[in-house]
């Protein structure tokens, strides 16, 4: 397992170099300059130019990234342009919210489609699957910012149970029941679309399961449905199953960019977004490459997983 993992690092890291340095270099093609827009409107050209001078903003663009990419490398991400503040701190505030919003999407969406999957396939009911299927439909056609609204507008203005936006006042630890009210409309979001594509994928795969031999044979012996696909089914089922789930999971990260922006959730996305509009470039970078970093990782991570799951795959023959 260890030989796989070393096998594999390589290629990650480049994809991370590849991804700084585009980056990097479209956030210079942005229009617009954070010299200006911290001078102001009314600034002099002799001002403008003395702050560019002191972010370093008039030194060669290869300048500017080995400079960005040696803090990333020792881990000072710098300062924020506009922002203020380190961009660590920015960051780790940032971060805590969208990972607690991402996990109770993922958990949300695994426990939907894991269920829906299984009871798909354990009683194949016409009406059952014609409900599952529509429901998957609605959930992936219908935009984020539409689902969102709606939900915002049934259970927060004309139902009032739950908070239209925000996080808990007093953090998610002191009072997990008020944290759960805040955290369910922007994690249903954010499930729907993902838990919608996994409950399919899972369906046709236990479907595949269903039609090899070794279940035929477990039905002679007059073993359950249920026994067969719990038991069997299910478990032959997971490795591609985890490499949908992971897949799907940096969707998540993807669609939390919106749905931060629709409840007012002060994660990530609602920092890369305050970036964009303010002409940050240190932010926007960081949190740029922060995210496809993480994207990679869980792509690293499942297929280590997955490996680990199936034999061939980590001794070089096919999956």
């Amino acid at each position: 397992m260890t030989r796989y993992l070393l096998r594999r690092l390589p290629s990650a890291v480049l994809v991370l170099f590849l991804a700084s340095v585009l980056i990097f270099l479209l956030m210079r093609l942005v229009p617009g300059d954070p010299a200006t827009t911290l001078a102001g409107p009314d600034a002099t050209p002799q001002t403008v130019e003395a702050i560019r001078h002191q972010l370093g903003l008039d030194r060669s663009i290869p300048a500017q990234y080995l400079s960005w990419l040696g803090g990333l490398v020792t881990l000072d991400l710098g300062r924020s342009y506009v922002l203020g503040g380190q961009i660590s701190e920015l960051v780790s505030e940032g971060l805590t919210n969208t990972l607690v919003l991402t996990a109770a999407a993922l958990l949300l969406a695994v426990a939907v489609s894991s269920s829906l999957g299984v009871a798909a396939v354990v009683r194949p009911n016409r009406w059952l699957n014609a409900v599952i299927a529509a429901a998957n439909t609605v959930a992936v056609a219908l935009p984020t910012f539409v689902t969102g609204v709606l939900l915002a507008l049934v259970f927060a203005v004309v139902i009032p149970v739950l908070p239209a936006g925000g996080v808990p006042p007093n953090g998610f630890v002191a009072r997990p029941d008020i944290a759960v009210q805040y955290l369910v409309l922007p994690a249903v979001c954010l499930a729907l679309p993902v838990g919608a594509a996994l409950t399919r994928f899972l369906t046709e795969a236990l479907r595949t399961e269903l039609g090899k031999p070794y279940v035929l044979t477990a039905r002679s012996q007059g073993i359950s449905q249920w026994q067969i696909v719990t038991r069997g089914a299910l478990r032959n089922a997971l490795p591609a199953m985890l490499t949908a789930l992971g897949i799907q999971t940096g969707h998540l990260l993807g669609g939390a960019v919106l749905v931060e922006a629709i409840f007012a959730w002060p994660g990530i996305g609602q920092l890369i977004e305050q970036g964009i509009n303010r002409r940050d470039y240190p932010v926007v970078q960081v949190l740029l490459l922060l995210s496809v970093t993480v994207f990679v990782a869980l792509q690293l991570l499942t297929d280590v997983v997955h490996a680990w799951l199936d034999p061939r795959i980590r001794i070089g023959g096919r999956s």
